[in-house]
């Protein structure tokens, strides 16, 4: 008998194994699972009566769209390969699937949750859409017809808004890298708003926009987010992170811009709303200024002054009848008296219709009209103002503006030639 080495027998296993299983499909659950710093992916698969050692090394890692767990019932397209020092055999995992169920529809629900959990999907933290966007962005493919339908819409629509298409992959493996990346430098671009977005397709194709780091962009954007993909059908992540979703790509700018044929229609009702409430308006305020304007007539310095000069009139003319009679009987009375009492009378006389000449006079000066300029003074000698030519050397005079009154003596009198 050839007797064998423990490595050459294994080494001989090696080859027969790895030969024999080159490529199997495993089914399994997933148990001990543990995620590597360097990327590879430990873990066992097993069935009620044993379990097998798996590897899946970093390359395959990075392509699978979703997040295997334990517990979780894969189906693995594997190699078995044998580890020679210990004589230990594993599967050398090249791709996993869930039993039963989709890849993708599996990572779309597991995204789905880690993403409501983080609190991505709150309506309270989604932003208001702009009443009436000036500037807006369209995160999309510059060739698909997506975008064509998405500028015809604004053109019939809005035809004032200021539109930038950023050209974007959205279908692919480079697709999600290319659509965040786009929404962060259309970030910082001051627009209204943006549109990330594209027409229908498969599940495969409209994947980009369920991808972590699309996300990502959408919840950390500033400027607020409108997401447009597919047909009204199709959800996708974007969809519940975004602060609007848009059944389509046109539906998108239906809601985004306003329709100008409306907008006409709104200001002609306006115009014509506002042209009747003015009519309206001015016609209360004329009679208003109409009443102000009489009542101000009637209260005025003027009138009130007309008034008292018209009352001095009647007063005086009433002094002057009183005294005529009072006169006429004391000059029946006086009659026999001597001519100096009569003289006397006379004085008195004089005395009381100079008084009545003053008290008029001061009634005159309150009229505004015959105010003084500003910065002048009036000439008042003996209690009557007079010209400043009336002024002679020695005499006393006053002058006065209405408010101050200075006592003064001529101390000299000049008179020009």
């Amino acid at each position: 008998m050839n007797v064998l080495s423990v490595t050459q027998l294994n080494n001989q296993i090696k080859a027969v194994m790895e030969s024999t299983f080159e490529r199997v499909s495993v089914e399994g659950e997933v148990s001990n699972i543990t995620y590597h710093t360097s990327g590879h992916l430990y873990f066992s698969i097993k069935d009620k009566d044993s379990a097998i050692k798996c590897v899946m090394f970093r390359g395959n890692a990075s392509r699978l769209k979703f997040r295997i767990e334990t517990g979780m019932h894969l189906v693995c397209e594997a190699a078995v390969s044998v580890y020679t020092p210990r004589g230990e055999y594993q599967l050398n995992c090249f791709s996993a699937a869930p039993a039963g169920e989709g890849a993708l529809a599996l990572a779309y629900e597991q995204l789905k949750k880690r993403l409501m959990a983080k609190g991505y999907f709150e309506s309270e933290r989604k932003r208001p859409m702009p009443r009436i966007p000036g500037k807006i962005a369209l995160i999309t493919s510059a060739t698909g017809a997506a975008v064509q339908d998405m500028l015809k819409v604004a053109a019939k629509r809005w035809p004032m808004v200021k539109i930038n298409v950023y050209n974007t992959v959205v279908q692919g493996e480079k697709a999600g890298r290319s659509i965040a990346g786009n929404i962060a430098l259309a970030d910082r671009g001051g627009y209204d708003v943006m549109v990330v977005g594209r027409g229908g397709g498969s599940m495969e194709d409209l994947w980009g926009f369920n991808e972590e780091v699309v996300a990502d962009a959408i919840f950390t954007a500033i400027t607020p987010v409108v997401s447009a993909v597919g047909h009204e059908v199709d959800y996708v992540i974007s969809d519940f992170v975004a602060d609007l979703r848009a059944p389509t790509p046109s539906a998108a700018m239906e809601m985004l811009l306003p329709d100008q044929n409306e907008v006409r229609q709104y200001l002609d009702t306006l115009a014509d709303r506002m042209g009747s409430q003015m009519r309206h308006l001015m016609g209360r305020k004329s009679e208003l200024l109409g009443h102000m304007k009489r009542l101000l007539i009637s209260h005025s310095v003027s009138k009130r002054l007309e008034l008292s000069l018209q009352e001095a009139k009647v007063i005086q003319n009433r002094m002057r009848q009183m005294m005529e009679h009072f006169l006429r009987q004391k000059g029946q009375m006086l009659a026999p008296l001597p001519t100096g009492l009569s003289m006397q009378t006379k004085t008195l006389i004089r005395q009381k219709e100079h008084e009545l000449s003053l008290l008029n006079q001061k009634i005159l000066g309150l009229d505004p009209s015959k105010r003084l300029l500003p910065h002048t003074a009036q000439v008042v000698k003996n209690n009557v103002a007079v010209d400043l030519s009336a002024i002679q050397t020695g005499e006393r005079f006053r002058l006065t503006d209405g408010n101050v009154s200075i006592d003064a003596t001529a101390d000299k009198v000049t008179r020009s030639q």
